[in-house]
């Protein structure tokens, strides 16, 4: 029997990746210090790796295809395909962002002053490709962590740091001057798999399934009963993917309306349908729209 090798990343995303792929339909049994969690699914073998190793093991062949960022297979600059992107965070569900920062007391207001500075990051190779775009030469060097306290104790002028809402930027009294670049969490596959047609159409279907999912975390359904005098206004004003569902009920003037919305509109039109008269609305949770 044929199986997929998937990477899944190791770190602050490696919890909602699991929660991901449980609501996609997979279910991933993770242990203390497991580095090969169990999934229900024998044409299924899961590795957890570093998300800025994920890439090379991906490239190489070891790994069919794998979770990612954006920017860790920039910086590897892996030969790989980029199959679908999946923005997913705790925090936001918006790219990060990997910025420039300077101490707050800086005299520093632009990436142009930074010539003949000293860089700390951890994504070494886009920041000094970067700089050398526009013709600036910086000391650029590795940061292995902690990486805002280089600035604020003087080992660098400046850093190079991701972030999502620069509440940990600003907590360490730094400023950010320039935004380098956005990234977002993508699946990407080997080039040998998607050569091979059954692995292919698995990464094709792992695709569908995850997307469909995060699809489904940002919307829900609503469902709700109509009488016939009001039906068209409360139609007029429901939003829907396509057009809503609609059943007349057995022997009563009243209709059964079914749709799917965004999340956020939720609280706004259930007083209006309310207004309209609407009754049994009932919203409910979905696990993928495909």
């Amino acid at each position: 029997m044929s199986v997929l090798k998937v990477g899944l990343p190791k770190g602050s995303l490696e919890q909602a990746t699991v929660e991901l792929f449980k609501k996609a339909g997979w279910k991933i049994s993770m242990t203390s210090r497991n580095y090969f969690p169990e999934v229900d699914d024998p044409e299924l073998s899961i590795y957890i790796c570093r998300p800025q190793e994920m890439s090379r093991y991906v490239e190489d062949g070891m790994l069919d295809a794998g979770i990612t960022g954006k920017d860790w297979t920039l910086e590897n600059g892996s030969d790989v395909e980029v199959i679908e992107d999946l923005i997913y965070s705790k925090v936001s569900r918006k790219p990060t962002r990997w910025v420039i920062a300077v101490p707050g007391d800086s005299p520093i207001t632009t990436v142009e002053q930074l010539d003949g500075k000293k860089i700390a990051t951890e994504l070494v190779n886009v920041t000094r490709s970067f700089f050398e775009g526009r013709g600036l030469k910086v000391d650029i060097s590795f940061s292995w962590g902690a990486t805002e306290a280089k600035a604020v104790s003087g080992l660098a002028d400046a850093i190079v740091e991701v972030t999502e809402t620069e509440a940990t930027i600003r907590a360490h009294g730094l400023r950010v001057i320039h935004e380098l670049m956005q990234s977002n969490t993508q699946l990407i596959a080997s080039k040998q798999a998607l050569a091979d047609p059954w692995k292919k159409e698995k990464i094709e279907h792992l695709a569908m399934l995850l997307q469909g999912s995060l699809r489904a975390d940002q919307i829900v359904g609503l469902k709700m009963n109509v009488p016939e005098e009001g039906f068209d206004a409360v139609l007029a004003i429901l939003p829907s993917v396509t057009a809503p569902t609609v059943a007349r009920l057995h022997k009563q003037p009243w209709f059964s309306v079914e749709t799917v919305i965004s999340e956020h509109q939720v609280r706004d039109l259930i007083p209006k349908l309310k207004k309209l008269g609407a009754q049994g609305i009932i919203e409910y949770s979905l696990n993928k729209v495909i």
